[in-house]
């Protein structure tokens, strides 16, 4: 009578240990799927191969002690809950005291949760310094700062520079004269290492990270690659060799269409003493004039705008071309411009998304970049600053080690073959 009245009210709790997750709610009635039956007799408990039928979980580190089986983290019947989400007692099972086969631990041995072990980042305990040769003071963008040369006092906002590679909205400080395509449009080049890290099972959407700056999108607008009165427009933000086949193609037209100014007159108030006196009215034939003023533009260049962000060497036995060069400069003349160097993935250990934590303002996080002067000083907030919010306890968010952990090596896996059909899993009430 007792077993009748739960099946009527359809209530299966006397028979079944419970409801399954949201994923494996399709098996719910096919209990054989995955509770190999013997001599008429359901085993208790899930097998390893009942599970790898399906899913592929490559190991955990090669060297690990042992490997659980998939049941001791991945728990059902526990109702419509994420069964991805492990907890933390799985976790610190090893990481409580951690052992590896052959040779010691890489990581700390004593881990029971975010706020019990658990050390600070490793780009900030090992290494806090920005390897980026970048040249940039946050601290002075961060105030009301002059648009240009000539332009109005702007409040900057960490989003006009600082977005998800998939943002798509459009940019404040963006100069249309640079095409899509361009390298001042590109993204700079990124330091992709990502060590040893456990790639994540599903694929990123491009708004976990911060994508690196590109010049056209965010600096071109205000810091202006002018190089001569003569014309309005800037040189390309490319390499040196980009930049000089411009100029001399700039000037050799100007030249062509402007045949008056190879004659020019000498400034008597930039006379120096004791040098001997150029002629007063000094005629260039088109070449020596176009070597002159492209000469002149790179030293405006080198010494001066280019200089202002990145960081440029010239070979020892090379020189800088003279102001008053009269013939067009070698390229092994040519400064050789270092790589910008900007880390993709400051954590490879962990996983993190930007668009989760959308909602607070960037110097919530990141409140050195109100301080710092200069672009070696590491941004990254420290693991303080996440506990801040991350902590066990109903009013907190949620800190459990899968937050921000992979365990399975997903680079590891293998292919599943399929193994069941729908009219089956129909046939169990579904």
């Amino acid at each position: 009578m007792w077993i009748s009245w739960y099946g009527f009210h359809k209530d299966a709790r006397v028979y079944s240990s419970g409801r399954m997750s949201a994923p494996h709610a399709t098996l719910e009635k096919q209990c054989a799927a995955c509770h190999v039956q013997k001599a008429s007799v359901f085993s208790a408990k899930v097998q390893n191969q009942a599970c790898l039928s399906c899913h592929d979980g490559p190991i955990h580190h090669a060297n690990q002690v042992s490997t659980p089986d998939c049941a001791t983290c991945h728990t059902e019947h526990r109702g419509r809950i994420n069964i991805a989400a492990t907890s933390e007692k799985s976790c610190t099972e090893c990481h409580a005291n951690l052992r590896t086969t052959g040779t010691a631990p890489h990581y700390s041995q004593r881990i029971r949760n975010l706020a019990d072990g658990h050390p600070d980042f490793a780009a900030i305990r090992e290494n806090p310094r920005d390897r980026t040769t970048i040249k940039l003071n946050h601290a002075l963008h961060m105030k009301p700062i002059r648009r240009g040369p000539t332009g109005p006092i702007v409040q900057l906002n960490c989003l006009d520079c600082h977005r998800p590679a998939a943002a798509r909205n459009s940019w404040t400080y963006a100069d249309a004269s640079y095409a899509p395509g361009s390298p001042a449009s590109q993204p700079l080049k990124t330091d992709a290492s990502n060590g040893d890290m456990l790639p994540a099972h599903n694929p990123p959407t491009g708004r976990e990270l911060m994508a690196p700056v590109p010049f056209a999108n965010a600096c071109a607008s205000c810091h202006l690659l002018s190089f001569d009165k003569r014309f309005s427009e800037g040189v390309p933000h490319d390499k040196p060799e980009v930049i000089h086949a411009f100029l001399k193609k700039k000037f050799q037209g100007y030249a062509a269409a402007h045949p008056s100014e190879l004659r020019s007159a000498r400034d008597p108030d930039r006379d120096i003493t004791g040098k001997p006196l150029a002629p007063r009215i000094q005629t260039l034939t088109a070449a020596q004039w176009v070597a002159a003023r492209t000469s002149d533009a790179e030293q405006l260049l080198w010494r001066k705008t280019c200089l202002q962000c990145h960081q440029l060497s010239f070979d020892r036995n090379s020189k800088l071309p003279h102001v008053r060069q009269t013939v067009a400069p070698s390229e092994d003349v040519l400064p050789h411009i270092a790589e910008a160097s900007v880390t993709s993935h400051w954590m490879p250990h962990a996983k993190f998304d930007h668009q989760a934590h959308g909602g607070f303002t960037c110097v919530s996080c990141h409140e050195k970049a109100l301080r710092s002067s200069d672009s070696s000083d590491l941004l990254l907030p420290g693991i303080k600053t996440c506990q801040t919010c991350h902590a066990p306890g109903p009013d907190r968010a949620e800190s459990r080690c899968s937050e921000c952990h992979t365990y399975h090596d997903w680079s590891k896996r293998k292919e599943i073959t399929p193994t069941f059909s729908f009219p089956p899993l129909k046939t169990g009430g579904l």
